[in-house]
């Protein structure tokens, strides 16, 4: 039987050795932790276009599909549910627009960090694929056994 993944998209938005971190809030997973912009794609579909829509609704910023670059790929099994989880964190080479938060209900706060220094508790799949991405490596696989 094929295996089934949930697919997340993370926006990895650096500036001046600086990333953009949200804190979680109202939300079943991670409450009160720091994390990339991120979502679940939608029916239909694609990555690009699942992150370009998640950089609307989270930040108010608009980028187009073709201006996103892969830039890490973490493939984990969820130690909670036994869910396999692919997430794909991308980095725009430009937008458009001012970042905001556009869901206050699910992000107590927006805040730019340094990068060598990330702020508790974050979430810890983010902190390892901010490091990895740091380090120019394009693929981290977390939880399954070897």
């Amino acid at each position: 039987m094929p295996h089934t993944l949930v697919v997340g998209v993370h926006l990895v938005l650096i500036e001046d050795g600086q990333v953009l971190l949200g804190q979680r809030a109202g939300t079943s997973f991670a409450e009160g932790h720091w994390h990339l912009p991120a979502g679940h794609l939608e029916e239909g579909e694609s990555v690009l276009r699942g992150m370009a829509r998640e950089a609307e609704e989270e930040l108010g910023i608009q980028i187009h599909e073709e201006d996103l670059d892969l830039v890490h790929t973490l493939h984990h099994l969820d130690a909670d549910d036994r869910a396999g989880r692919m997430q794909m964190f991308f980095a725009p080479r430009t937008f458009t627009g001012e970042v905001t938060n556009r869901e206050p209900a699910k992000c107590t706060a927006l805040a730019w960090f340094p990068i060598e220094k990330l702020p508790e508790p974050i979430v810890e799949y983010t902190a390892l694929a901010l490091a990895r991405i740091t380090a120019g490596q394009t693929m981290s696989v977390v939880g399954w056994p070897s």
